[in-house]
């Protein structure tokens, strides 16, 4: 028996849509992952908490609000700081196509610019974790 694959989706920061969270949440466990959703307003501190706790394979962060550079920043950080630094993250959202290497520079697996098909999504995951 295969074991799921553990995702956390987290919207960090003072972004108050989750739509897209929702629906990224919805496609993982449709396709048998099991997915934690933080829901809104979490600190980076309290999703690396959650990540710790609940044993999750990859934390998938949801940034609308345009501060994808310095919330990732402080993900990696406080994943560190909890002693899980080795789990991966990726970001989706409104992340700009000049920021994803940036991103990606700092300790971020994978970037998911808005309009990302889902199904990517479910595939990279797969494929990577």
């Amino acid at each position: 028996m295969q074991k799921k694959i553990r995702v956390l989706i987290a919207k960090p920061g003072l972004d108050g849509h989750d739509r897209g969270a929702r629906i990224v949440a919805l496609a993982l466990r449709d396709a048998g992952m099991e997915v934690i959703y933080t829901g809104l307003r979490q600190t980076p501190e309290r999703i690396a908490e959650i990540a710790l706790q609940e044993n999750v394979d990859l934390v998938g962060l949801s940034v609308l609000s345009g501060a994808h550079l310095s919330l990732s920043e402080k993900m990696i950080d406080a994943l560190g700081q909890a002693g899980i630094g080795e789990v991966p993250v990726v970001v989706g959202g409104l992340v700009l196509r000049r920021d994803v290497q940036a991103v990606k520079e700092l300790g971020i697996a994978e970037v998911f610019p808005s309009g990302t098909p889902v199904d990517d999504i479910v595939g990279w995951i797969q494929e990577n974790i």
